[in-house]
């Protein structure tokens, strides 16, 4: 098979050509169709995510068609489109997984951090994180509701049921999110870079109320917002722009350092709660919901070979929406 490879944090990843994958007990194997290019993807090649299983593969948006089926694997078959997300292996033993929260395992396995992920031809999962995606909807449009999907849903179920939420950073999981909360009938409000005329300008053509730059004061309190972008300093910028009991979520695996605040910033009973990967509930409840929302995912396609440009293109924000890789 073909692959992107990182071998060191820090240096561009590699083309190599491996040995084709054999699942295990209880794993399948995958060919790849599709492939999204994460934010945490770009924290783990530039270092920002410690103690990678390196050399490893990045991508954990995963698209395909299972190929082959390890032993023991009950509810898929061959040839089926299933997506791959970033959780991919629990223990099922520990106080987390025994109390419905496996998101928080002791022990996980992360796809394209702690085993090989997506930016390659094919590759090889636990089957219990192998989601049935069915046939409607291309490959490409399907990548990013695997991660960019997946953990903007688990924030705005932390977020509770408030009705006028700020979506701060706005690209793959916040364009994708905006439109859920669309369908539900809440305010988005959305801020980007300072300046940021265009992103602005797609956050209202997605149905916005408000736009504006990450240091501007929305035209009325919030009721919760949500941080997507890894930038500390938004922290306290979103809690002065919560209402009194108000909830700041910060979705991000990674984030730079918080600057100090006041304590007025926090009074008042708001809260900041953070987010950790996903359950596969999670899962299960967005994948239902989102072709009945018939979410539009913005998409920038590069070649498989072209991963590096993707990565820096994402890195300095020159594409809308979310890349995808295609073998």
């Amino acid at each position: 098979m073909f692959a992107m490879r990182l071998s060191t944090p820090h240096t561009p990843l590699e083309p190599v050509t491996l040995p084709d994958p054999e699942p295990g007990p209880g794993e399948i194997r995958v060919r790849i169709g599709a492939c999204g290019v994460c934010r945490t993807d770009l924290h783990v090649v530039d270092g920002d995510l410690t103690h990678p299983a390196l050399p490893i593969i990045p991508g954990h948006e995963i698209v395909g068609r299972i190929d082959r089926i390890g032993s023991g694997v009950t509810g898929l078959s061959m040839g089926q489109r299933v997506g791959i997300p970033w959780l991919g292996h629990t223990c099922g033993h520990c106080w987390f997984c025994e109390h419905e929260a496996e998101n928080l395992c002791d022990h996980p396995i992360f796809t394209g951090y702690t085993r090989n992920g997506g930016y390659a031809t094919m590759t090889v999962a636990d089957a219990r994180y192998a989601f049935p995606l069915g046939d409607e909807g291309d490959d490409v449009s399907l990548a990013p509701l695997l991660c960019a999907g997946l953990i903007g849903w688990r924030s705005l179920v932390k977020a509770g049921d408030a009705q006028k939420v700020g979506l701060y950073g706005f690209g793959a999981a916040a364009h994708i999110i905006a439109q859920v909360l669309r369908y539900q009938k809440r305010e988005v409000y959305a801020f980007t870079r300072d300046g940021d005329t265009r992103t602005q300008d797609f956050a209202r053509s997605l149905g916005a109320r408000w736009a504006g730059g990450s240091g501007e004061v929305p035209p009325e309190p919030l009721d919760a917002a949500i941080i997507f972008a890894p930038a500390g300093p938004l922290v306290p910028a979103a809690l002065k722009a919560v209402r009194k009991g108000g909830r700041v979520v910060c979705a991000g695996i990674h984030m730079s350092e918080i600057p100090a605040f006041s304590y007025d910033s926090l009074w008042e009973e708001r809260e900041i709660v953070s987010v950790a990967n996903l359950t596969r509930q999670d899962g299960l409840d967005f994948l239902a919901l989102a072709p009945k929302i018939g979410i539009q995912v913005k998409t920038t396609t590069y070649a498989l070979k072209d991963a590096n440009q993707a990565l820096d293109d994402l890195r300095h924000g020159r594409f809308e929406g979310a890349a995808v890789l295609v073998p």
